[in-house]
């Protein structure tokens, strides 16, 4: 198995197939600029059943050196839960961390990683106590 071809956008990945709704609601979420900043999500929404149950460890050994620095995951969590949380994985710095991003903040993440306006590590520490990253909190 192979990833697909970077297409210039980092890929949302589906590795959960019992939903097709819950799919096409998360993939409409990230076309939806958020509220606060106006991003939209540059991604492809990838769904190929070769996919269904990709691991983490299977996705960074599966991943090419190179451009490809950070991908997200639908797993079953994003697709379940109500929020939607993507698992945000790391490719470049320490292959396989991850972290979850609900759809109105992965516009700004996959820009500001895009570009390395901010790293990795930055939107890691960035996570509510459950794990998720909801945005930056303003003072």
């Amino acid at each position: 198995m192979e990833l697909p071809e970077q297409m210039g956008s980092p890929f949302v990945i589906r590795t959960d197939f019992a939903d097709e709704a819950a799919w096409e609601a998360l993939c409409a979420a990230l076309r939806k600029p958020d509220d606060e900043l106006g991003y939209v999500a540059n991604v492809a929404c990838v769904s190929d059943p070769r996919y269904a149950g990709l691991t983490v460890e299977q996705l960074t050994a599966l991943a090419p050196k190179g451009p490809l620095e950070f991908l997200f995951l639908a797993d079953r969590v994003a697709l379940t839960h109500p929020e939607q949380p993507l698992l945000v994985v790391d490719l470049d710095d320490e292959p396989g961390r991850t972290f979850r991003a609900i759809p109105a903040t992965v516009g700004y993440i996959e820009a500001n990683l895009s570009i390395a306006n901010q790293d990795f590590d930055d939107y890691a520490r960035g996570v509510d106590p459950d794990g998720i990253h909801r945005g930056f909190r303003r003072a």
